[in-house]
């Protein structure tokens, strides 16, 4: 299966108000492993960068005065995900601001979901942990993905770590080496690599019962056998055990 992992960081929070896409950052996936091919654009929205936005991306109107517009770059961009399964969190965010953009274009554009599957890795996350924080930064604390370069959102680099917390979140996957190390095809700057689990995860603390603990556990364990007849598995079961 071909995936692409995709982020964008945007003029502002919604695209109905006339906020723009400022950036697209992918990296794709094949078989669950990274290739080392990606995409990457800043696009010039042809209007201002809230200010709000600005302090979570730091990617000012400066900086994109001499980027290519979105016109520029859509071609590219649908023939780099078309065919693909998108994995994106919060994916009615970057859909519908993506959808938008297409819209704007001469012709009729196809939309996301035409020509692409898509997983929202935030609805996944919030059913695997329920009532937790399920944010990217959360995810990356649970899963051991170090984010520590994350000062600032930025699509290429959130897309490269989404990939880990998905592979991670889906399969157990902790090879995360690439395909192709020295491909960059697509890429814009190039890429300051994939990220990668700590060498070393924190050991996990073992609590053993007291002997009053125990005591009052298998006292317990009497009551409902007791009360269930006979009938009380854990009870069985330690006693198989020779507990």
């Amino acid at each position: 299966m071909r995936q692409i992992v995709l982020d964008t960081e945007t003029t502002g929070i919604d695209p109905n108000d006339g906020h723009r896409i400022i950036e697209i950052g992918c990296v794709e996936l094949v078989g669950r492993k990274l290739t080392g091919r990606h995409f990457h654009r800043y696009i010039n929205p042809e209007r201002e960068v809230e200010a709000g936005a600005i302090e979570v991306h730091g990617i000012t109107n400066e900086m994109l005065a001499d980027k290519p517009l979105f016109s520029a770059v859509a071609e590219e961009f649908l023939d780099f995900v078309r065919g693909a399964e998108l994995v994106i969190h919060n994916a009615p965010f970057d859909v519908g601001f993506l959808d938008m953009e297409l819209a704007r274009l001469p012709g009729r554009q196809p939309k996301l979901a035409e020509i692409c599957g898509v997983v929202d890795t935030l609805v996944m996350a919030r059913q695997k942990h329920p009532g937790q924080r399920n944010s990217l930064d959360a995810l990356c604390q649970r899963y051991y993905v170090d984010n520590s370069q994350r000062d600032l959102h930025g699509a290429l680099l959130d897309a490269e770590i989404l990939a880990d917390v998905y592979l991670i979140m889906t399969g157990g996957q902790t090879n995360l080496a690439l395909a192709g190390e020295d491909s960059n095809e697509g890429g814009e700057g190039g890429t300051k690599g994939i990220r990668r689990l700590p060498a070393e995860r924190p050991a996990l603390t073992v609590v053993r019962a007291s002997e009053d603990e125990l005591a009052a556990h298998l006292e317990q364990l009497q009551i409902i056998d007791k009360a269930s007849g006979g009938n009380c598995l854990w009870r069985s079961t330690e006693a198989s055990d020779g507990s």
